[in-house]
């Protein structure tokens, strides 16, 4: 499936990475558990490209809610080409969207989803401002 992003989502961040044995399950595809730890990977890898200290900013990003959405099944070997994508940055989220290919069949979407990122502080445990630093990245 070929899926179109519109243009208000901005590219942030790709990398790629293996599909593992352990990501199957007993019907020989990848589980669908897999599909959030993939997408999970690509927004911690790029808030690890941040150089985030979390605990010395006092807050930081957590996730509201994640979907994803299963256009194609995957199976092992294979090479993920991973893409995440952010937008509609508000007072205290933005919206982050990854897509999932496989390397050798590059613009074939085979899962799409994305999560609800909340600045956090952390002291409060309730939302906090957004740093105008990300606003400027993901908006």
């Amino acid at each position: 499936m070929r899926l179109e992003l519109p243009a208000q989502k901005k590219l942030l961040f790709q990398m790629s990475m293996p599909i593992r044995w352990g990501d199957m399950d007993a019907l020989g595809h990848v589980n669908n558990v897999s599909y959030f730890r993939f997408m999970e990977t690509i927004r911690m890898e790029w808030l690890h490209t941040l150089a985030l200290d979390n605990k010395a900013m006092g807050a930081g990003p957590v996730i509201l809610n994640a979907f994803c959405n299963f256009h194609q099944q995957l199976f092992h070997p294979g090479e993920l080409s991973l893409k995440l994508f952010a937008s509609d940055p508000q007072r205290a989220t933005f919206e982050s969207w990854t897509t999932i290919e496989r390397a050798d069949q590059p613009g074939v979407i085979f899962a799409s989803g994305g999560a609800t990122v909340v600045w956090v502080n952390w002291s409060t445990q309730r939302a906090d401002d957004l740093p105008l630093w990300i606003r400027d990245l993901v908006g």
